[in-house]
């Protein structure tokens, strides 16, 4: 655990170490994330959640939706990044502007990201330890935001089957890929459905914001 960081209400949030990424728990207080699944739904609204299949024709147990000049999708033609939605056509919803601060603030960076992708986790849902490797330059981190329900997320290597740390990440909780553990598998083992009452409905939504270009 090293110096600590803010959210936007000032308060200090401290830094832990998790598989070479770093984790900052709560830095969202509960006001901020209510914004923010406010500024979900206008997304959703304009770009709707779909569930992708796998190049091999798989239904994810994820549902997605992205903002951004870019959004992520998953389809029999592959994994790729595509600059509408697969469903509409229509041009992906611009990233919210309180996402865009949060990217600021934990990665110092002024280059903003091209693509937030927005993933639901329903019950039962997990997502199998894969690398993000589909970006043009590992150089910058990838930052990922955790909404709703608690989920176990589990961090290896760049190199697949070596050993893996875990640890459950919380309604709030910003994660920061980058350096070493910019190319390191990780996943969702499950979700603890119902932990959480900031979804109606229940489950997680987990922002992952990237630097495409």
């Amino acid at each position: 655990m090293s110096e600590g960081n803010g959210n936007a209400a000032g308060r200090a949030v401290p830094r832990v170490a998790l598989g070479g990424a770093v984790l900052y728990p709560g830095l969202l207080d509960p006001a901020a994330q209510a914004a923010l699944v406010e500024d979900l739904r206008a997304v959703a609204a304009a770009a709707p959640f779909v569930r992708p299949v796998t190049p091999r024709g798989q239904p994810m147990s994820v549902r997605m939706t992205a903002a951004g000049r870019l959004g992520w999708v998953s389809d029999r033609k592959g994994y790729r990044y595509a600059p509408r939605h697969p469903g509409t056509g229509a041009p992906w919803p611009p990233i919210p502007a309180a996402v865009l601060a949060l990217w600021r603030q934990v990665t110092g960076l002024r280059r903003e990201p091209d693509c937030c992708l927005v993933n639901y986790y329903g019950e039962g849902a997990r997502m199998g330890l894969h690398q993000d490797r589909d970006e043009a330059d590992f150089s910058f981190p990838v930052v990922s935001i955790s909404l709703g329900d608690s989920a176990r997320f589990r961090i290896g290597g760049v190199e697949r089957g070596g050993p893996t740390e875990s640890a459950m990440l919380h309604s709030g909780d910003v994660l920061v890929m980058g350096g070493a553990a910019r190319l390191a598998h990780h996943g969702i083992d499950r979700i603890a459905f119902g932990s959480s009452t900031l979804l109606p409905q229940g489950g997680r939504i987990n922002l992952t914001l990237r630097v495409v270009a």
